[in-house]
């Protein structure tokens, strides 16, 4: 998994990547300094749920799923991650562990930026990581606003099931 990238590449990619796209050249010269590329094999962990959030990651190439531990069930697929898609971030905004396990399904590069490195660009006073951290918020709420209308959903097709099941039913109360 032979792989070579100039830093052009490296910058295009970013601001092609929603995360990156409102920062300058000079401000991604600060984040690309603190970049470590990483390849994972299919059916390798990248991170696992529980485990410390010691860092973000973008997918450059490759795919990912995502995973959530089930009481029935070893795991549950969430979603499917692909290109350009940012991870991670949760645990560098509130040093929580892990929410899920991301688990590369083909090849998989990424470009992983650890949690003390990020940190230090904060107190810092890095623009570049006040931008991305405004990013990363934007992205989460995005995220919080798609799961909230799933679960209304969700519930919408629960109520919707009860009702049919109470008219086929009938009532419970002996009426003699």
């Amino acid at each position: 998994m032979q792989l070579s990238l100039t830093l052009e590449e490296v910058i295009d990619f970013l601001l092609e990547t929603t995360l990156f796209r409102d920062l300058d050249a000079a401000e991604l010269g600060d984040i690309v300094q603190i970049m470590q590329i990483q390849r994972f094999r299919p059916d390798q962990a990248i991170f696992n749920e529980g485990d410390p959030g010691n860092a973000w990651f973008v997918i450059y190439s490759g795919k990912a799923r995502v995973e959530k531990r089930d009481p029935f069930s070893p795991s549950r697929e969430v979603a499917i991650l692909g290109a350009h898609a940012c991870f991670g971030e949760m645990a560098i905004l509130d040093q929580s562990p892990r929410s899920a396990s991301i688990i590369a399904t083909e090849d998989t590069t990424t470009f992983r930026f650890p949690a003390p490195m990020f940190e230090t660009l904060v107190q810092e006073e890095s623009v570049a990581a006040y931008k991305l951290i405004y990013a990363m918020a934007k992205a989460l709420c995005g995220r919080q606003r798609k799961m909230n209308q799933q679960l209304t959903d969700l519930m919408d097709e629960k109520a919707t099931d009860m009702a049919g099941l109470r008219s086929r039913v009938g009532p419970f109360v002996d009426e003699s």
